[in-house]
């Protein structure tokens, strides 16, 4: 008995159209973390990458809330985007885009609405149980966001 070990005839051509389709939604989603980041950092009092880099608990966990939010957003957008590559990376960055401004609102406004004092949360050298309430703000509003671009 033999057994033959056969590929289909498109299966290199699927393969690297696989592979450049996870280096550009990849690059896309990149550059949306970045935008999101960017977004949370000008938004939020004080300079975000330097509060974080002194090691001030607020300041990571925010920050860290806030890219977990923007990774939210970010992986529905590509996860619903249009099936043909083009569309799709179109659509994610739309969408992506979109749901970063969507979010960044809607936290300010929350923080507004609690009115926490944000700015000497993360710059407090101490834990402040007020961070909790701005990260979960950050992961609710992410996820709402991210459900709204399904």
């Amino acid at each position: 008995m033999t057994t033959t070990l056969a590929l289909a005839d498109n299966f290199g051509s699927d393969l690297v159209r696989g592979i450049g389709a996870i280096l550009l939604y990849g690059v896309v989603g990149l550059l949306l973390m970045l935008i999101g980041f960017y977004a949370i950092d000008w938004t939020t009092p004080g300079k975000l990458s330097d509060l974080v880099r002194r090691g001030l608990p607020n300041a990571v966990i925010v920050t860290a809330s806030g890219l977990l939010s923007m990774a939210f957003i970010v992986v529905v957008a590509i996860f619903n985007s249009a099936s043909d590559l083009t569309e799709g990376l179109i659509t994610s960055l739309v969408y992506g885009l979109l749901g970063i401004i969507v979010q960044v609102l809607a936290v300010r406004l929350l923080e507004w609405a609690t009115r926490i004092d944000v700015g000497s949360t993360i710059e407090s050298e101490k834990f402040a149980p007020a961070s909790i309430v701005v990260a979960s703000a950050h992961l609710a509003l992410g996820l709402v966001v991210a459900v709204g671009i399904s």
